[in-house]
């Protein structure tokens, strides 16, 4: 009679239910994994044999056969050892069959039995509670698993443990969610003296998940104006925590279970890989696109990144998504991130300045900037000059609103676009709106229309930068606490997007 437990074999952030059937039948004695285990799945038969004997269980000296069905779908990871030790034990009359298939289990076995951590219990927990079924797992994953909420959640520190629960001698508690890591940022925005200019760009696209892009000279303040973006942008709604920690939880991520209502905030170097930026690699893992889902993803010396790594954004941008294609997988992951660049000038980083620039401006700066594609610079809703900062700016004593003040104003705009995309659950701001929906939302008034077509005839706009000024012109009148759109509001919008500010 063939014995069954259940799991999870993740592809990309779906995790695929798993059936483990164990049959142990008269033959000579063995145990083979079948159903296209990888290596670590296929050496599961060690562990599960060492971590049984010393529990003083005995595996009958028959042919034992592990079955995971479907056996066309690919098996990875060491997170089957505990569902293969179930079903096993099932099979030999050690556990009731009944109660185990009432399980969805997750863990890798150590030699002495010990349930040691794995990746994936947040989206494995999403898959049981799809299927009615409790989720079994070790101890270290539990308080992450428990977000779920709506499906029981068992932590176990040893297989032993796992064994008296199911079997009724000593029932375990079930998890309960761990405490959000507390995330409280020692930057504040007042901390940047001068750059009025780009704070406000900051709040604007805070407010409406704009990209934006810096150029200034190099100490201007670019890279100080990135990592204070994180202390303005509104908290992670429930259901947006929920995605991104489902990433951050199989790329191992999440600290002591706990998942952060605070937006992801990466940024890699301008040596990263394609792989490492888009995802990929062996197994098809999430790359620093997915990682900032729901958050900012900035690139610090943009021009300096590879192209044919920039251009790969160009798609993710427009669709919120990746898809990562390989031999042996292909997985569509979310990328809904705000794109953050800062860039120099030129080469030297002074193209600007007269006194300083080099004999061959103003050429170094259109071949520097030139390694930044024109489809992927047409992407960017804002682009903000930085001068740099004064000497009598840096001698002041208050830099301005302090990152809560800015932080409300955002909050404030925020809501106002929830409540105006309340019927579209795939829109949740101005930058997600499209087509008919932004022509709807985002019209502006007479005077307001006249300056943008002639803004668009004369600077020759494509019809993607045309429809992203409309988005910026409707944060800003958000911002602004205003229902329509009004010239002021679409000259700003402007001044974010042409050469120099110009508008007129």
């Amino acid at each position: 009679m063939v014995s069954r437990a259940y799991t999870v074999a993740f592809h990309g952030v779906d995790a695929r239910l798993v059936e483990v059937q164990c049959a142990v039948s008269a033959g000579l004695p063995s145990f083979s994994i079948v159903g296209l285990p990888d290596k670590a799945v296929s050496e599961a038969r060690d562990r599960v044999r060492a971590a049984l004997s010393s529990m003083t269980i005995a595996l009958p000296s028959k042919r034992i056969i592990i079955n995971l069905s479907p056996a066309d779908l690919p098996k990875e990871g060491s997170h089957f050892d505990l569902p293969i030790a179930l079903s096993l034990l099932a099979a030999i009359d050690v556990l009731p069959r009944d109660v185990v298939q009432t399980f969805v289990g997750l863990g890798e076995l150590s030699l002495d039995g010990t349930l040691t951590p794995v990746l994936g219990a947040l989206p494995a927990a999403m898959t049981a509670a799809e299927h009615h079924k409790g989720l079994l797992c070790p101890a270290a994953c539990g308080a992450e698993a428990a977000w779920v909420g709506n499906t029981q959640v068992i932590a176990a520190g040893c297989l032993r443990d796992v064994v008296h629960h199911c079997s009724g001698q000593t029932p375990l508690a079930a998890a309960t969610p761990g405490e959000a890591p507390s995330c409280a940022s020692q930057k504040d925005l007042q901390e940047v003296k001068g750059q009025e200019r780009g704070k406000r760009a900051l709040e604007i696209a805070a407010a409406g998940r704009h990209h934006l892009m810096f150029v200034g000279t190099p100490g201007s303040g670019k890279s100080m104006l990135a990592a204070r973006l994180p202390t303005i942008l509104p908290p992670l709604s429930p259901r947006e925590a929920l995605s991104t920690s489902m990433i951050h939880s199989l790329a191992g991520l999440i600290d002591e279970g706990g998942i952060s209502r605070h937006r992801p905030f990466r940024e890699p170097h301008h040596t990263a890989s394609m792989v490492a930026i888009i995802g990929g690699g062996r197994h098809a893992k999430p790359g620093e696109v997915s990682l900032a889902h729901n958050g900012v993803l900035f690139m610090d010396e943009l021009p300096e990144f590879p192209r044919a790594v920039l251009e790969t954004l160009r798609q993710p941008l427009e669709s919120g998504e990746v898809t990562v294609a390989r031999a042996n997988a292909h997985v569509k992951y979310p990328c809904k991130f705000m794109l953050v660049g800062a860039a120099n000038p030129c080469k030297c980083g002074h193209l600007n300045d007269p006194a300083r620039s080099c004999s061959k401006a103003p050429k170094c700066g259109e071949d520097y900037m030139g390694r930044i594609s024109g489809p992927l610079i047409d992407r960017f809703d804002m682009r903000v000059d930085i001068p740099p900062v004064a000497y009598t700016d840096l001698d002041l004593h208050d830099g301005g609103e302090t990152s809560a003040t800015v932080a409300a104003r955002v909050a404030l705009a925020v809501e106002m676009q929830a409540c105006r995309f309340q019927a579209f659950p795939e829109v949740t701001q101005n930058a997600d709106a499209d087509g008919t929906l932004l022509e709807e939302i985002a019209t502006p008034d007479s005077e307001g229309r006249a300056l943008l077509l002639h803004a668009a005839a004369r600077f020759h706009l494509s019809a993607r930068g045309y429809h992203r000024v409309l988005r910026v012109a409707r944060t800003i009148a958000d911002l602004d606490n205003s229902d329509g759109i009004r010239k002021p509001h679409v000259a700003e919008a402007l001044s974010f997007r042409l050469p120099h500010g110009i508008v007129g």
